[in-house]
């Protein structure tokens, strides 16, 4: 896990040391795939450990520090292996129009700090990194001459309501709720939930790309949200969160469907699903957090594509809008299938890997909530008109002649194809993603897993027998 961490961030050094362009990259993608196979590593090596939650043999940062910073359990073994994939298909879907100016440095900095936070259980080290995962996004802005005002005035307030409320709930006024109020308001500011959403348009429009969807898609605020305050959160709290989730939904649904420019349609469309997966985490049943997960995952990595796909357009045709049908289809049919096949998976088409946790998620909310379970649909209906809508307006329409190749090019094909193998296979074989949902589920809503028991090296690669005998005597 440690050398996962520290992977991108040497990459990050090596490619500051190149002149070229073509190293530059080179080295960024050499990082970050080394990155993924580490995290795909550490997540089959915890499968096969079989127990509650594991950590490095010998940790050299709690070494340093004095306590376990690096653990991974079954909420977070799936969501490492995810970040690193989002990073790397960043990196390698870059069209050639766009490298000189995007931050491989940076990129790789924000993959360190996502896999330290996904991996982090303290509540100090999640609050200081979601603090340090601002700062590349600001650099970002900064370095492209736009205002980054807005940006900062979000987070910060975001920051201090989260230290505060963390802060109050620490002290001796722990039982009341101004606490935990003050904390989740801080995690939906940052999360973009309506009507602290402004900030996410404006990086979408003035960032790079790349970096937004990067900034946005792991769902940081979400992970920080189980980890300090779910599910143990007052019930007013929690009826808060479920009725801003369901009109950020349908707000950002029904934004998705008149907008005329690309990157607000892909920030509203994020907003709209990702609002779904706190949605899920309301519902208090392992039914609705296993649906809020299943969902957390499909969006992720469904909205990665779909925005890498937007990108890659927009790379070959400039500034994107839906004022004309462009008739791009067969200039780039490949790209053109997967902007379709990512869009709806997004929405739960069956047979992709968003259908079982929207089912699940519709199922959960109408047992819990009938009339929630039909806004649910509500938004994913105008969703769907949306991704429609700017597929006819992007792909359709008459043709007209070029003198350059538009069709995807070699690298992009293998992103592409990657992520359509993902997003198909997981679909049609979704039992095993379930069953972890469902486990990392169970261990969220008992009490027992709050406990702060990890096991030794001799414990986590022994037999479930050794494993009980080392346990805390309370589990």
């Amino acid at each position: 896990m440690e050398a996962m961490m520290i992977a991108p961030l040497i990459g990050s050094w090596l490619q500051r040391q190149k002149s070229q362009l073509a190293a530059r990259r080179k080295v960024a993608l050499i990082s970050s795939g080394l990155t993924l196979i580490l995290a795909l590593g550490a997540w089959i090596d915890f499968s096969l450990l079989d127990v509650p939650q594991a950590h490095d043999l010998w940790p050299l940062l709690s070494m340093l520090l004095g306590q376990e910073w690096l653990i991974v359990d079954a909420l977070s073994s799936p969501l490492l292996p995810l970040a690193a994939l989002i990073h790397f298909l960043v990196i390698l879907m870059t069209p050639p129009t766009k490298r000189r100016r995007f931050p491989y440095g940076l990129v790789l900095v924000m993959e360190t700090l996502v896999l330290l936070l996904f991996a982090c259980r303290l509540p100090e080290g999640i609050l200081l990194l979601m603090a340090l995962s601002a700062i590349p996004p600001w650099m970002d802005l900064k370095a492209r001459g736009h205002a980054t005002g807005l940006f900062w005035m979000h987070t910060l307030t975001s920051l201090a309501l989260m230290v505060g409320g963390w802060l109050l709930m620490e002290s001796d006024q722990k039982g009341g709720p101004l606490g935990p109020v003050l904390l989740m308001m801080g995690l939906l500011i940052r999360a973009g939930s309506v009507p602290f959403h402004l900030w996410v348009a404006d990086l979408f429009e003035n960032a790079s790309f790349g970096v937004a969807i990067l900034h946005v898609t792991p769902m940081a605020s979400a992970y920080a949200a189980i980890r300090l305050i779910l599910p143990d959160a007052p019930d007013l709290l929690m009826d808060l969160l479920g009725v801003l989730a369901l009109v950020t939904a349908l707000y950002s649904a029904g934004m998705a469907l008149v907008q005329q420019e690309a990157r607000r349609f892909f920030c509203f469309l994020f907003l709209s699903h990702s609002s779904l997966v706190w949605l899920g985490l309301e519902v208090i049943s392992p039914l609705g957090w296993t649906a809020g997960l299943c969902v957390w995952i499909s969006v992720s990595l469904c909205m990665a594509g779909f925005g890498l796909t937007l990108r890659a357009v927009e790379s070959r045709v400039g500034y994107l809008d839906w004022k004309h049908y462009r008739g791009l289809y067969r200039h780039m049919p490949m790209l053109a299938i997967f902007f379709l096949l990512s869009g709806l998976a997004c929405i739960g088409f069956p047979g992709s890997i968003g259908f079982i946790g929207m089912e699940m998620l519709v199922e959960s909310a109408l047992n819990a909530y009938p009339h929630v379970g039909v806004m649910v649909l509500l938004a994913a209906a105008l969703n769907g008109i949306a991704v429609l809508a700017v597929y006819f307006r992007i792909f359709t329409g008459s043709i007209h002649p070029g003198s350059i190749s538009l069709a995807a090019m070699p690298h992009e094909k293998w992103a592409v194809g990657i992520l359509g193998i993902l997003i198909i296979g997981v679909g049609l074989a979704p039992q095993s993603g379930v069953n972890s949902r469902y486990q990392a589920a169970m261990e969220l809503l008992t009490p027992a897993s709050n406990d702060t028991w990890i096991p030794s090296h001799d414990q986590a690669s022994g037999t479930l027998g050794s494993l009980s005998d080392g346990m805390n005597p309370n589990h």
